[in-house]
């Protein structure tokens, strides 16, 4: 299954991630060279998109979701999911702190090798945004984020399909906005579902960006440079 490699199962159906399962999961998988990603990074956190597989993986694909992020994970918390007061199920530590927060609703499916597919194309367009995406998205409003300690933060998405019973779905992007609010602004990416040519499902990914001061073509350039170095790095 994907997420074994990634993923440390404990007693009692908990779990936890070390740094080098989070990094790998995020280069390997969701193509994902942020910085807080890094094994060695003093501020290291777990990809939002692995919280999201995990609990997928393990509570099924419903025909309506939508997914909160409230913290960021970081390695070695031991973690659990179980039914909040809202009776959703959520991504909880040992100390009741919750991380992400899941309502769903509609049919559900198990289909194990389905699901993966789902999982990996939806990372896989996560990972496209940086920086293909959000560049000129920024740069169309003149602000861009700290690109010495870029801090982008996973807020939610949601995803609502016409139907659970699907062999090989495919992801494509379907539009972005960007609001700002001082120096926070909240990306939304939407994205289409497809099966076999036909539009079965849709959803949007919301992100939040600190930080943000005038645009800066220099700066940015530089944080390009370092972004490509690190994937060329890893692929060696």
């Amino acid at each position: 299954m994907l997420i074994d490699q990634y993923c440390t199962s404990l007693a009692d159906n908990r779990f936890s991630f070390t740094r080098e399962q989070a990094s790998q999961f995020a280069k390997r998988i969701a193509n994902d060279f942020n910085p807080l990603h890094d094994v060695d990074n003093s501020r290291f956190c777990v990809p939002g998109d692995l919280l999201f597989a995990k609990v997928l993986m393990a509570e099924g694909l419903y025909s309506d979701m939508r997914v909160t992020f409230n913290g960021m994970v970081t390695d070695g918390v031991e973690l659990e999911i179980r039914t909040n007061e809202k009776g959703h199920r959520s991504i909880y530590d040992l100390s009741d702190k919750m991380y992400l927060d899941i309502e769903r609703h509609g049919d559900c499916s198990h289909d194990t090798p389905m699901i993966e597919q789902l999982v990996r194309s939806y990372v896989a367009f996560s990972g496209e945004n940086f920086p293909n995406v959000f560049v000129p998205l920024m740069k169309s409003h003149g602000v861009m984020i700290n690109t010495i300690k870029p801090l982008v933060i996973y807020d939610s998405m949601t995803l609502k399909l016409e139907r659970v019973d699907l062999v090989n779905p495919t992801l494509e992007a379907a539009g972005v906005k960007l609001e700002v609010n001082g120096k926070r602004g909240k990306v939304t990416l939407n994205f289409i579902y497809r099966e076999g040519g036909d539009v079965v499902g849709m959803g949007e990914k919301t992100m939040i960006l600190s930080g943000l001061r005038p645009y800066d073509q220099e700066a940015i350039d530089i944080m390009i440079d370092k972004h490509l170095a690190r994937q060329r790095q890893f692929i060696q």
